[in-house]
């Protein structure tokens, strides 16, 4: 049979130049060009083939099966003669295959067992613009195999919208191949933002209404995920479009069969709308497009290194996808798109989506990487490489899930789980499920866990019951139909008969029969997987009610937004739950007991000690704990704690509360003031007594003071003055009164206070009192002048002076007359050089 041409034709002779002679290359072509179907055929009467196969790599299973159904039907074949595809669950091919269409998870698994690929030829990257990670873990992993093994094997990333130089770059400067496709024109009519606090799926189903009355053919809706899908579907249906109308869903969950319905050309005399996640941007061809709605959203993985957690966001879409989206109506006829937001809002759109190394969980790529033996990610070629945080969570993880061993090389353990081409966390729980005598209940634990969750959400019902799931599984028929009533349950057939099949595989890879093991041991086995995500309940709150809170074994916290059945329960295992926040929602759980904890995690508790201030209380608390990482198992009083413990607990609550709740005296303030002068003036020899010197070194100076000291009300007890004046020797004591005394003898014979607490001492004293001194008086040795605050009668200052002689002889005569004026009575001489000081009014005898 002949094939047909395709806009790809042209180029292919440069392409196959490029790999000829170099044997790498960078193909660029825009969507319809058909370089998923035509390049893979076009290699096989190479020369440099010799018999072997070509592997085209897709990021989904959906595509890889539509790719080889396609390029079989352009050879006149079914599937698994001369093309064929492996992907999760699904195999056809056959002893004449030579076009092998492969996920990248499988192919990563290929390699991993023999890296050279003997047996290979080439290896094409198809929709590689995706920049999914384990795209670019392969990338990677077959560039060096090609660098080490097998310099012969041919290579080439094919792309829609990338911008091919650095792929090109990393792949050592290898040739661009561009094809510049034949779409047809298509019209874009971006549309008005939606009001606020309308939902998109309002918004979506008017336009598609819109679209089928100005325009003529099928359309495509995208829209970020199911949810969205079904209540535009519900929405449409109710609309009454018409008996001519078929509305066909398409995302990943759905079964096989009804995936093809919405790929297969519209029924004679029919138009089909085709409601989509992004799994339509690429890859598949959907017969008869020609109307494109964009509600201009996708969903995407975020993880969080800080919480070891996986969401799923909702965010714009990329310049670059919106293009992909638009290109999909010019496939065979001109067609139109709109756009469910202004155009200057397009301009402001990110030129490309993120790739998706940069956002998600790396444990399954640590793990990749681990067992191709390399410990540092920065060896190998990466367009982006891994970010430093998320890969040391990661390998932290497979360190605590036994993966990797302290050396950080992989340890059989986790050559096991590496095995199972699934989340080390679902792999070491299925492997140690085993060896309880769960494998069964495991493996159906992870095929559950590893798919979305196969109930579908409908009004008024809430049991986030993961045994509820446990045994809808097993009641499935291999249709993914519930067997029975289901409990009046709407059950995804697509992702229920995919965890089906999966559960099963994943038992024969095991070695143990299935659907035997009691389901209460459910919650035990996530709490295997999930150890970080144990759940006890917090005090408060009524049991069954909405209150009900859970403190997380990782130190978070979780609710359930709705009274439930699992809210009556003290110890949970959560399987799924909202990472956005501090406070999570939990979305899958199972009860889990005490005792099964103590006994699967007894390695990870550990009693402690806590002695510690307690600031509510003002006093030092003493308990003994049995922890399970951050949760309290038990919690008593220790009667008797070690003294030296309380101490220090009591020197952080003084620390707490500031050195004020020590019991000073005016007197040891003045002393304090008085050692720090001499340190401003002589150096460190004298110690730093300031409140924040004496916080930082209270272990040394205050702790053999708090016997019997545990709380605040005991600080009274304690003999600061001893143990202040303790950090000075006799000697310095000695110092200290001599250098710094407390007071100063005026001529007028009184005993007055110097003040050392400003930046230099002040002698404050009634003028009258300093007649006949003619000089300041000195300290420190002489070295030092007092700051001298002169005082009328009342005490209020008049005069502040270093210099007595000068004051006497200048400003005196003035003040004098002032004073004179306010304080007849007293005593002012003309002289007060010659005059006699006294505290009275007047001198005894005048």
């Amino acid at each position: 049979m002949s094939i047909p041409a395709l806009p790809i034709d042209p180029v292919l002779p440069e392409l196959l130049q490029a790999l000829s002679a170099r044997g790498v290359a960078m193909l660029q072509a825009p969507p319809g060009a058909g370089k998923t179907t035509r390049v893979p055929l076009a290699l096989l009467d190479q020369p440099w083939l010799e018999g072997r196969k070509v592997i085209v790599l897709e990021p989904r299973r959906l595509a890889a099966r539509a790719a080889a159904r396609r390029m079989a039907a352009m050879l006149g074949e079914t599937v698994g003669e001369t093309v064929g595809y492996r992907v999760r669950l699904d195999t056809k091919v056959g002893p004449k295959t030579r076009i092998e269409v492969v996920t990248d998870g499988l192919f990563l698994r290929q390699l991993q067992e023999d890296p050279e690929l003997p047996a290979v030829g080439a290896v094409l990257f198809d929709e590689f613009h995706e920049r999914g990670i384990d795209s670019d873990l392969a990338l990677a992993l077959v560039q060096e195999a090609r660098g080490a093994l097998r310099d012969d094997l041919r290579l080439v990333v094919m792309s829609a919208t990338l911008d091919g130089a650095p792929v090109a770059a990393l792949l050592d400067e290898a040739p661009m191949v561009t094809s510049e496709g034949r779409a047809f024109p298509v019209e874009t009519r971006h549309l008005d933002a939606p009001a606020p606090g309308t939902r998109i799926e309002d918004a979506v189903a008017a336009t598609v209404r819109r679209a089928l009355r100005e325009e003529a053919g099928n359309a495509l809706v995208f829209l970020p995920g199911a949810g969205e899908i079904r209540r535009v579907q519900s929405l449409l249906e109710q609309a009454d479009l018409g008996p001519n109308v078929l509305i066909a869903p398409l995302y990943g969950d759905l079964t096989a069969d009804a995936q093809d319905r919405a790929i297969a050309p519209s029924p004679p005399g029919m138009r089909k709308i085709v409601l989509a996640t992004p799994i339509a941007e690429t890859s598949l061809t959907i017969e008869g497009i020609r109307i494109v709605v964009d509600g201009g959203q996708m969903r995407v993985p975020r993880f969080d290194p800080r919480s070891g957690m996986t969401r799923l966001v909702t965010v714009k879409v990329s310049q670059a996808s919106a293009e992909q989206r638009r290109g999909r109506a010019g496939r065979l006829e001109p067609g139109v798109c709109y756009r469910l937001w202004p155009e200057a809002t397009h301009r402001a759109l990110a030129a490309f989506t993120a790739p998706e190394i940069m956002d998600a969980d790396l444990a399954p790529l640590a793990l990749e990487l681990a067992v191709w033996g390399v410990a540092d990610p920065n060896t190998l070629a990466w367009l982006d490489p891994p970010p430093a945080a998320s890969m040391a969570q990661a390998r932290e993880l497979l360190r605590e899930l036994g993966a990797l061993g302290e050396d950080g090389q992989i340890t059989p353990h986790g050559r096991r789980m590496a095995g199972f081409g699934v989340h080390p966390r679902l792999a070491h729980m299925m492997l140690k499920g085993k060896e309880l005598g769960l494998g069964d209940l495991a493996c159906e634990v992870a095929a559950l866990l590893g798919e979305r969750d196969i109930i579908r959400t409908q009004p008024g019902f809430r049991d986030a019951d993961l045994r509820l799931r446990v045994e809808l599984l097993r009641g499935l028929d291999d249709e993914g139909r519930v067997r029975g009533a289901g409990r009046g349950l709407t059950v995804e057939r697509g992702g229920a008969q995919q965890a089906l099949k999966q559960s099963r595989q994943w038992k024969r890879q095991l070695g143990v029969k299935g659907g035997s093991a009691d389901i209460g041991a459910t919650g035990l086995l996530v709490a295997l997987a999930y150890p970080d995500r144990i759940g006890q309940r917090r005090p408060g709150g009524n049991a069954g009610g909405a209150a009900a809170q859970y403190r997380l074994s990782g130190g978070r916290g979780a609710f359930f937004q709705e009274a439930e059945p699992l809210t009556a329960e003290d110890w949970l295992a959560v399987a799924d739950l909202d990472g956005a926040a501090r406070e999570s929602r939990i979305f899958l759980a199972a009860p889990v007991t005490l005792v099964e904890l103590e006994d699967a995690f007894a390695d990870h508790i550990r009693t402690e000690t806590i002695v510690a201030w307690d600031g509510r209380e003002q006093a030092v608390l003493a308990r003994r704990r049995r922890m399970l990482f951050a949760l309290v198992l038990k919690d008593e009083r220790l009667s008797k704690p070690p003294a030296d413990r309380i101490a220090a607990a009591m020197l952080e609550g003084i620390r707490e509360m500031g050195l004020s709740c020590l019991p000073w005296s005016d007197e040891l303030r003045r002393w304090q003031s008085r050692v720090l002068f001499l340190r401003r003036m002589e150096g460190e020899e004298w110690p730093d007594v300031s409140d924040a010197a004496l916080l930082d070194t209270m272990e040394e100076w205050l702790t053999p003071f708090l016997d019997g000291v545990s709380r605040r009300a005991h600080l009274d007890r304690v003999e600061l003055s001893n143990a202040l004046r303790g950090l000075l020797p006799w000697a310095m004591q000695q110092r200290l009164d001599k250098e710094a005394p407390t007071h100063v003898e005026v001529p007028s014979g009184s005993r007055v206070p110097i003040d050392y607490s400003g930046d230099e001492p002040v002698l404050a004293v009634r003028l009258q009192e300093m007649f006949g001194l003619a000089e300041t008086p000195r300290i420190a040795g002489g070295r030092t002048s007092l700051l001298l605050h002169l005082l009328s009668p009342a005490r209020r200052p008049v005069q502040v002076t270093r210099d007595l002689a000068s004051f006497w002889a200048n400003a005196y005569k003035a003040v004098k007359a002032d004073l004179k004026g306010q304080y007849p009575k007293h005593y002012w001489p003309d002289n007060p050089l010659e005059a006699e000081p006294t505290a009275r009014a007047k001198p005894r005898g005048k």
